[in-house]
């Protein structure tokens, strides 16, 4: 009997990019079902009582939730190709190192240029291009943070790329000239499939960004 995966996703949510990403580096078939994040369905209420948040993987009828944590289960579910965590202990606990960093300074400072003003938003930039500066040293000149191989760091950064756009014009800076290497290694990430189909038009993502802020008057 052939699994059944259904992705309880809200389409600009870089998380949930994350798991389309992965199940796509699996091949895994899956079935997408669209949140309206104002008025939630009922299987995702359900799937998600605790939290309430996108995305939620559900697995032959059992919910898992939280991105990285979805990102993990597949890799560990569907394991015969694609291996997305290392194999040596500390280098996956790098690796969940680096993942959490994003999770937590890279959209919490992100989050800063887009919705705040003024000083505010000055701190968020410095925090960001500062955290940008750490990864890109972490990168160094392997072509991805793996390594030789697209892996987990990989994917729990890569959907970002999709609001670097925002941050820039919101921000009025150049990650470009800040950070040429993180911009080389999204583009090398782009050239995969997996990544360059599960990824949403930075300039669609603008647009929302832009809807929401004259919704909560910041501008």
């Amino acid at each position: 009997m052939a699994d059944e995966v259904i992705l309880l996703n809200f389409w600009p949510s870089p998380f949930g990019m994350r798991v389309k990403i992965a199940l796509a580096e699996k091949g895994v078939e899956y079935e997408y079902k669209e949140e309206n994040i104002r008025e939630k369905s009922t299987l995702f209420l359900k799937s998600n009582p605790v939290q309430k948040k996108i995305p939620v993987l559900i697995h032959n009828g059992k919910p898992v939730c939280e991105s990285l944590i979805i990102v993990e289960y597949i890799d560990e579910v569907w394991n015969e190709k694609s291996p997305l965590m290392p194999k040596d202990p500390y280098e996956r606990a790098k690796a969940r190192f680096w993942a959490n960093f994003m999770e937590k300074k890279i959209h919490d400072s992100g989050s800063r240029i887009l919705w705040k003003k003024g000083e505010a938003q000055d701190e968020g930039k410095k925090e960001f291009l500062d955290c940008l500066r750490l990864l890109q040293g972490e990168l160094g000149e392997k072509p991805y943070f793996n390594g030789d191989t697209f892996g987990f760091v990989d994917i729990s950064f890569i959907p970002f790329a999709c609001l670097f756009y925002s941050y820039e014009t919101c921000g009025n800076f150049s990650i470009e000239e800040e950070c040429p290497k993180i911009l080389a290694w999204v583009k090398r990430c782009m050239e995969k499939e997996s990544v360059s189909k599960s990824l949403q038009d930075p300039q669609k993502i603008y647009e929302l960004v832009g809807v929401f802020k004259k919704l909560n008057g910041i501008e």
